[in-house]
């Protein structure tokens, strides 16, 4: 670890003190000018049997149990799972010390594993947060993607960014105690709770850098940065990348309805995404990192987490096969498989 736990526990203290004043003296004069640079990977919690292995986003299995989750996976080529760990997920938070080993124990019987979890985790003092990352540890998963969080419009940017610090600095020092990373994923548009916090970018990277912790990182989606920058999304991807620790691949186009323009998920490299320039980047950036795939436009309601399909599975299995395909073939050309 670059930064000790006495170093990172006074910050935690600093943070403390910026979000009860309100006021981010530093930030306030520019929020990016005495930030401390890094070498891109340098904090990554590099791990050679991780690399670029493919997880399915569990979101869309979850019409499976667990075994049959695994067989499918299995069947399609995939490394493993993106589990979800959340409400409605493959596994209760409520239940996670009795169901995620059945999780585990399932896929490692074909050779699977989980190599992260989506979980709704946003606060450290949430008993059920410590109950899932120390299960989660035990069974020896590295990384779980974390809940959003949102702008506060009564408050400034600024004061937003103080409080998502101290509120994700808390929860690194959790992280380290059971050694698995958690990251936050850039999304983008707005919520009924309002604009997402990280959909630009600079926000959580500025954050990020500030709590200066291995134990907390990004989960990219270069998904929402296209959409959020379809020009400019290579500036934020140098910013954030290196706090990446994972990533989420999947697709869109512009489609016009109702008289507004908005993003609708399409089949991989149907879309407005750049993957070739993107995964060109990721190689630069010399990250070594595991993938989740998603699937996300209208496939029998896999696409919303569905407990059931409308269409026949077959139909489901070779939709996911196409795109995992597509996939190898990108990180083929990159040269990163």
């Amino acid at each position: 670890m670059r930064t000790s736990r006495r170093d990172f526990t006074a910050k935690l203290f600093v943070a403390a003190g910026i979000a009860a004043s309100g006021v981010h003296r530093r930030l306030a004069a520019n929020p990016l000018s005495d930030l401390p640079e890094r070498v891109p990977g340098s904090i990554t919690l590099k791990n050679d049997q991780e690399a670029f292995k493919i997880s399915i986003f569990s979101k869309h299995l979850q019409w499976l149990d667990y075994k049959g989750m695994t067989k499918i996976l299995s069947e399609i080529g995939f490394d493993g799972t993106d589990l979800t760990v959340r409400p409605g997920g493959h596994v209760l938070p409520e239940r996670v010390e009795e169901d995620l080993p059945k999780a585990a124990e399932a896929l490692a019987r074909e050779g699977k594993k989980i190599y992260m979890l989506t979980t709704a985790i946003d606060n450290a003092d949430d008993p059920l947060t410590g109950r899932i990352l120390k299960t989660a540890s035990s069974l020896g998963i590295k990384h779980y993607r974390m809940g959003w969080g949102h702008y506060d419009d009564t408050r400034s940017v600024k004061e937003n960014i103080s409080m998502m610090q101290l509120k994700l600095a808390k929860l690194a020092l959790l992280n380290e105690k059971y050694s698995i990373s958690g990251e936050y994923q850039n999304h983008s548009g707005a919520a009924s709770q309002g604009i997402y916090f990280g959909g630009a970018l600079w926000d959580i990277a500025e954050v990020l850098k500030q709590i200066d912790s291995p134990w907390l990182g990004s989960q990219y989606d270069i998904y929402h940065a296209t959409v959020e920058g379809a020009n400019t999304w290579p500036v934020g991807f140098k910013l954030i990348s290196p706090f990446i620790r994972t990533i989420d691949i999947k697709d869109f186009k512009w489609i016009e309805r109702d008289g507004k323009t908005r993003s609708e998920a399409v089949p991989l490299g149907e879309g407005m995404v750049d993957f070739r320039r993107f995964f060109r980047l990721l190689k630069e950036a010399n990250l070594q990192i595991p993938i989740s795939l998603h699937y996300e436009y209208p496939l029998g309601g896999v696409e919303n987490g569905s407990s059931g399909l409308t269409i026949d599975r077959n139909q489901v299995i070779s939709a996911m096969k196409k795109d995992l395909v597509t996939l190898k073939t990108y990180l083929k050309d990159a040269g990163l498989s």
